[in-house]
């Protein structure tokens, strides 16, 4: 039987672990295969939920900027005032193009005064910041380092970091980091992730570990049962956590996505897109990204593989995710619709492979994150 991956399509240091541990499907993001499933979708949720999860996301590639101006130039990439995160902390950014639009939304990490790492969504943002490095003239040096990260979450993640790395590190604070070693394996250990639970992501620097350190995560998490899955949609939904390419792209801007507070446009920084983000808010938007709760049924696994028209008399937006919450035992999702019908209690109607769906525009997130 011919092997279904591509081969010209990069893989992690974690690759053939993921595979051993039975991974079932694959997509791509950054010209990689992400593992996405290796168990029915609900009983990894649950044990996201209530126990301990590993996945491999070495998918999220890093743009490491170094140098005398590293610092300068990061704070020119986005609309977030960085100037005052201090190294070993971690921030949620986005990145603009000169028009306003969503570029990409990594999470930052400050190693040093002068290092930092972008840890990227699904876009090129190494391209990016090279071309804008080009005409910057600033002294930074631009790159990929050899890191892949691994997310370790849920509710017993901080046991097994513990059993890792001892309790110092076990107890770092939400979006900070420590930079360590695991025996003679270096790493660098931070408290995020895409799941809303609590949880860690160790980044590996030296991809010659990967299966080293894959099996010794697994190890230390035997006691609390550690489960090896992939991300979790239903739990990133529930947790309004936006997706760069399914939910958020170029031609999306921070104020159709709830992203206002990652806006700092009035101390007088120079960034790329100030003044196109100027322009937009003071023109207001015409559609917004809200979530929805749609009746009916519960929704089976796989049934959105294609956005679904939300009808208010006309067509006037568009489901961007659908699924169903095992928690709250409801629909949910979000959509991009006008802005006009984007206020909390409206009706509307959505247009699905199962049928006209009503549909109620409610608050996001629909279950908070767990950041302690």
């Amino acid at each position: 039987m011919p092997n279904p991956l591509n081969y010209w399509t990069r893989r992690s240091p974690f690759f053939e672990s993921a595979r051993r541990a039975g991974c079932k499907g694959w997509s791509v993001a950054n010209h990689m295969y992400q593992p996405h499933s290796y168990d029915d979708p609900i009983v990894e949720y649950w044990q996201l939920i209530n126990g301990v999860t590993l996945w491999d996301v070495g998918t999220e590639r890093q743009v490491e900027i170094q140098g005398p101006d590293a610092a300068a130039f990061v704070d020119r990439l986005t609309p977030r005032d960085v100037t005052k995160v201090a190294p070993g902390k971690c921030r949620y950014l986005i990145i603009t193009s000169e028009e306003g639009g969503i570029v990409n939304d990594p999470v930052m990490l400050r190693l040093a005064a002068d290092r930092y790492w972008l840890s990227c969504s699904d876009s090129d943002l190494l391209l990016w910041a090279k071309g804008i490095s080009v005409s910057a003239g600033m002294d930074v040096r631009i790159h990929e380092p050899d890191v892949s990260p691994v997310q370790i979450q849920g509710p017993k993640s901080r046991a097994v970091i513990e059993a890792l790395f001892g309790a110092d590190i076990a107890g770092l604070a939400y979006y900070t980091l420590a930079e360590t070693n695991l025996d003679h394996i270096p790493v660098v250990v931070t408290r995020t992730g895409w799941s809303g639970e609590f949880g860690y992501e160790v980044f590996l620097r030296d991809r010659r570990f990967g299966a080293e350190l894959w099996d010794r995560i697994l190890e230390a998490g035997k006691p609390q049962s550690i489960a090896v899955t992939g991300p979790s949609d239903i739990r990133r939904v529930e947790a309004g956590i936006l997706g760069y390419g399914s939910d958020i792209d170029l031609d999306t801007n921070p104020f159709e996505t709830g992203m206002e507070r990652l806006l700092d446009l009035d101390s007088g920084r120079d960034f790329i897109g100030r003044e196109a983000l100027l322009r937009i808010r003071d023109a207001g938007v015409t559609r917004r990204i809200v979530g929805v709760e749609l009746s009916g049924q519960p929704l089976e696994q796989g049934t959105f593989t294609e956005r679904w028209p939300v009808i208010k008399d006309a067509r006037v937006g568009d489901v961007l995710v659908a699924l169903h919450s095992p928690r709250l035992e409801k629909n949910i999702g979000y959509a991009m619709i006008a802005i006009e019908h984007s206020s909390i209690g409206t009706s509307v109607t959505v247009d699905s492979p199962v049928g006209e769906l009503p549909a109620t525009v409610v608050e996001m997130p629909f279950v908070t994150k767990v950041t302690a």
